[in-house]
């Protein structure tokens, strides 16, 4: 039986589409109670969600549950913390609505500097109000952006044909990424003093709550326009209302402490409210979908997890080992076939070693061709219950591999172990293949299909191998083929633009008469 994941929200049907296509089951029901969904579908393992609330008590109606992703930046609505005591994974989709997010900044920034919202409610009641509304201008204005990240940088990006000089508030930015955008950091009270505009693009957090306060409104220009796109939790809302009493600021929001019809306390103080649209655009929808949908199929597939706010990385380890550890892995078992394997030895060497924990899970995904393992826990409960025994060898680092993987399974046929062997590591972020059993050097990238020969070293077995694929249209995109002089043994990587048959396959070893043909799909 398939995984199933479950999106209880409306969202681009692009994630339905990538979950399905990778083997997933997928219910799609917006509008629905959380409870209502648990009670007909309790054996959901992963969710896609956006603005829903995952309370203790609604994780706990999901014993299954192994993986959350929340299509776009914030989690606020997750009990992130729950969720991890129930080993559950969490992660967002950061970036995805980030342009949206960014061309709604600038939409509410314009919006309030000429008040098209005033006038287009009066000008449909009748009115002329032509003289009362004379606006001004976001070119040549100074702009602060409280908060640098995906968004705070896009939304530099879109206002450089304005032509503004550009504040920034953010501990962690570089000053090489600030030199990008013609920006300069200062301090958040500089940043509300010197701004004619600015954009809030911080978290909610202890630390945050309430930041944008008294003191910092009152010390904001006459008439400047502070724009909400980031979390109704940042701003003191009776501060605001204090200081609008003495000084005209006009404020644009769009963030509220629930997501739902009703009164609104920020309406009396808002020059603009808008229902949470931020990473309301088709496009940005779709994004969000996708993002999401890849993470889950990743986790729940290949126990790799990326952009966990429940941290399941630590710092310091790339994601792109986890789907190392994974490739190398699955090469190995491709290369064995549907036999399993008798033990499992895994060699981490460089700083990886440290993070065996993090790495073994998706090694024993891609050795236990479609176990699912989300945890180092469940992947020792998985091999012990397969009669597999796992090694984590001591490595001789003189070796200088660097930051590498090698997998070994180790196989019993007829009494007699025979081990195959696959090492790789990762390029300018690519994932590699350097080693499979004694022929070293390959470094082919580890994606799209690739088809494996080894075979008794002899003239003509290349030509054989690419006239058979050229019969049946596969084009050849990467061929490797290294030789064992000492043994007279020869390896032929071959990557091609799709996949290639067992009968083609098949065809091929019984020409060449190789000793080992696999295909692996990475």
């Amino acid at each position: 039986m398939s995984q199933k994941v479950l999106i209880p929200t409306k969202l681009s049907t692009a994630a339905k589409d990538i979950l399905e296509g990778n083997g997933f089951t997928v219910v799609q029901e917006a509008g629905v109670d959380l409870v209502e969904l648990a009670k007909a579908h309790p054996d959901t393992e992963g969710m896609i969600v956006r603005s829903e609330k995952l309370t203790p008590e609604v994780i706990d109606l999901f014993p299954n549950l192994k993986a959350v992703v929340r299509a776009g930046a914030g989690y606020n609505t997750i009990d992130i913390q729950y969720a991890r005591s129930k080993d559950i994974t969490v992660m967002n989709t950061p970036g995805a609505n980030s342009n949206a997010v960014a061309e709604e900044a600038v939409g509410m920034m314009i919006s309030c500097a000429r008040f098209f919202i005033e006038g287009d409610r009066s000008t449909r009641a009748g009115e002329w109000k032509k003289a009362q509304l004379q606006g001004f201008e976001l070119t040549g204005k100074t702009v602060g952006i409280a908060g640098f990240g995906n968004i705070g940088q896009l939304l530099a990006k879109r206002l450089s044909g304005f032509e503004v000089d550009i504040l920034v508030y953010d501990p962690f930015v570089s000053e090489d990424k600030l030199a990008e955008f013609g920006a300069k950091n200062v301090s958040l009270e500089e940043l509300f003093a010197g701004s004619d505009f600015i954009s809030l693009h911080m978290p909610a957090t202890k630390e945050t709550a309430n930041v944008i306060s008294t003191d910092l409104l009152t010390s904001m220009k006459d008439g400047a326009v502070l724009v909400n796109c980031a979390r109704y939790e940042i701003l003191d809302e009776a501060a605001l209302r204090e200081v609008k009493k003495t000084k005209t600021i006009y404020y644009a929001n769009d963030v509220y402490p629930k997501d739902a019809a009703g009164d609104k306390t920020i309406a009396d103080v808002s020059d603009i409210m808008l229902p949470h649209l931020g990473a309301s655009s088709i496009e940005a929808n779709t994004n969000a979908a996708v993002m999401a949908a890849n993470q889950v199929s990743n986790y729940l597939g290949k126990g790799i997890s990326v952009f966990a706010v429940n941290k399941v990385l630590p710092d310091g380890l790339s994601p792109e080992y986890q789907e190392l550890a994974y490739s190398v892995a699955k090469v190995a078992k491709a290369w064995m076939g549907d036999s399993q394997p008798y033990e499992i030895n895994i060699s981490l060497y460089g700083e990886l070693k440290q993070f065996d924990k993090f790495l073994v899970p998706a090694i024993v995904a891609g050795a236990s061709a479609n176990d699912k393992v989300v945890n180092a826990e469940k992947a020792s409960e998985i091999l012990e219950s397969h009669g597999i025994k796992l090694d984590v060898r001591e490595v001789d680092d003189s070796k200088n591999y660097g930051e590498s993987i090698t997998v070994d399974l180790i196989k019993s046929t007829n009494g007699k172990l025979e081990r195959l062997s696959v090492r790789g590591t990762v390029a300018e972020g690519n994932i590699i293949i350097s080693r499979i059993d004694d022929f070293d050097k390959l470094y082919y990238a580890a994606d799209g299909f690739s088809t494996v020969f080894i075979y008794n070293d002899r003239p003509g077995v290349l030509a054989d191998i690419t006239q058979i694929l050229a019969s049946e249209s596969i084009n050849i995109e990467d061929l490797r083929s290294p030789h064992n002089t000492e043994k007279k043994r020869s390896i032929a990587i071959v990557k091609t633009n799709s996949e290639v048959s067992n009968e083609v396959i098949n065809k091929i070893n019984s020409k060449i008469d190789s000793e080992a043909a696999f295909q692996v799909s990475l």
